[in-house]
């Protein structure tokens, strides 16, 4: 990086310590939620305002008043400002993702990651400004032409999570912008400044006043106003699936378009012919990378007779490797994001323990200085009723059980109301292949992490994981921010 760039990115991250929202070009809203960073108790991370509904209101103002023009400017030049806007958040990488540790916790190793990814998937949409959207058609009809259309929405609202707090918004927001909409997004309250960071990019990218527009607040309110607004075309959610179906009831209820993306219980099956450390390394990767707060994260593992034990015993060896520490010194596992998620792990490994499971590693002895430090849990001999392997505990626990064979192992991945991702682990070209086939789930890994993907993919699940209508991410996430058209034209 340049001295220039150096001095850019440390001005920018001065600039966005004390979050705003941003209403048609600027910045307004005083700063008065506390975010606390979870691995340094006696530090504050962020400020940000408590958005209202005449917040709401104001922001969806300015959009549609934004939104005309800008679905008007060619497609390339709304690419262009999406590309420098990419190539700023590069720019400014390190304060960005220094921020972002911060303020959610995870490893500067992954939070500059997450920053890189949300470089990569605004340049690539941004190159899809060039690209032909739709289709020339043969006619039955003597010298006729019918050619097809992508139709901007309008409006769109995007209610984003913690856990990835610049990537999210940037995959949701890329596709909704090079489709011609304008945005109004409700960042997570526990990480105001990466969202204000991507603003910022698109801001000083040249991005028109308006058609990018943050309100920070309570979901409750912000993220319910946007809800009933009739001026919201569609709304792109992020989140648990109690809080996405109430949003979709009423998004559902005034016809206009949702897209959820919402809960995980992702489990791996492991066979006997399969290396039982290559196996416990992806495991543990997809368990305890990202501190387990990822809702691709792998949380329950089924494991056949023949490799059990070896699998178990190199599993043990690799959570002890991901110890938990502030981000910043360099640890492998960062902190967990909060103190209610942090009673969540805790109560999901204690009732287990209660009701009969072993716990393998992870015991917790308490911090003296209060920081949010979890270790990585493995446990085993649990009831396959138990809340640890029925229920989403989004945090560093992976819980193991034995299955008789694959077809027991595959029935169990199966039996979950979640579907986002599955795995298995094999040198079975046959059974990874059937896997693929009838795993109930809409992403599937076979020898790798049920956590990542990469951004040119569809993205979404089945069952109470996903609306399974539109995928996110790749050419894929256009088709929530648009509609068809089809145009006839004789000669």
């Amino acid at each position: 990086m340049t001295s220039t760039a150096t001095e850019s990115a440390t001005s920018a991250r001065k600039e966005v310590a004390a979050a705003q929202h941003l209403i048609n070009g600027e910045w307004t809203g005083e700063p008065e939620i506390q975010r606390i960073n979870p691995a340094r108790p006696d530090e504050l991370a962020a400020l940000s305002p408590r958005g209202t509904a005449d917040d709401v209101d104001a922001a969806i103002t300015a959009a549609a008043a934004a939104q005309p023009a800008w679905a008007a400017l060619p497609a390339p030049a709304r690419g262009a400002i999406l590309m420098a806007a990419g190539n700023l958040l590069l720019e400014r990488q390190s304060a960005i993702a220094e921020d972002l540790v911060r303020e959610e916790g995870k490893t500067l190793t992954e939070a500059k990651g997450e920053v890189k990814r949300a470089s990569d998937v605004l340049r690539f949409f941004g190159s899809l400004g060039w690209a032909a959207t739709g289709e020339v058609l043969p006619s039955g009809l003597p010298d006729t032409t019918i050619t097809t259309r992508r139709e901007p929405l309008g409006v769109v609202g995007l209610i984003t999570p913690w856990n990835f707090p610049i990537a999210i918004p940037a995959w949701k927001a890329a596709p909704a912008l090079i489709s011609g909409n304008a945005v109004v997004i409700k960042p997570a309250e526990l990480t105001p400044l990466s969202a204000t960071h991507l603003a910022r990019a698109l801001q000083d990218a040249g991005l028109p006043a308006g058609v990018f527009n943050v309100i920070h607040g309570k979901g409750r309110v912000v993220g319910d106003a946007l809800a009933r607004d009739p001026r919201i075309a569609g709304l792109s959610f992020t989140g648990s699936t109690k809080v996405g179906l109430g949003l979709q009831e009423i998004l559902n209820a005034r016809r206009a378009r949702v897209q959820l993306e919402m809960g995980g219980k992702n489990g791996v099956l492991v066979l006997d012919d399969a290396d039982p450390r290559k196996a416990a390394a992806v495991v543990a990767a997809g368990a305890f990378g990202l501190t387990g707060q990822a809702c691709t994260a792998t949380s329950r593992v089924y494991v056949t007779p023949g490799v059990r034990d070896a699998f178990l015993e190199a599993l043990v060896v690799e959570a002890a490797g991901y110890t938990a520490g502030d981000g910043l010194d360099g640890a492998k596992m960062g902190a967990v994001v909060s103190s209610q998620q942090f009673e969540q792990d805790q109560a999901a490994v204690r009732t287990a323990v209660e009701r009969g499971a072993t716990l393998l590693h992870g015991e917790y002895d308490g911090d003296p200085s209060g920081a949010l430090l979890f270790p990585a849990a493995v446990l085993t001999d649990i009831p396959r009723d138990d809340a640890a392997v029925t229920e989403e505990i989004f945090g560093p626990v992976v819980a193991v059980l034995e299955v008789p064979d694959y077809e027991a192992g595959l029935a169990a991945i199966n039996d979950s109301r979640y579907g986002l991702t599955a795995g298995i682990c094999t040198d079975s070209l046959a059974l990874a292949t059937d896997f693929a086939a009838r795993a109930q789930a809409g992403v599937i890994k076979v020898n790798r992490p049920t956590a990542g993907l990469d951004l040119n993919v569809p993205f979404g699940g089945v069952k109470d994981s996903s609306t399974n209508t539109f995928r996110e991410q790749g050419k894929s996430a256009l088709d929530f921010f648009t509609w068809g058209k089809t145009v006839y034209t004789g000669v």
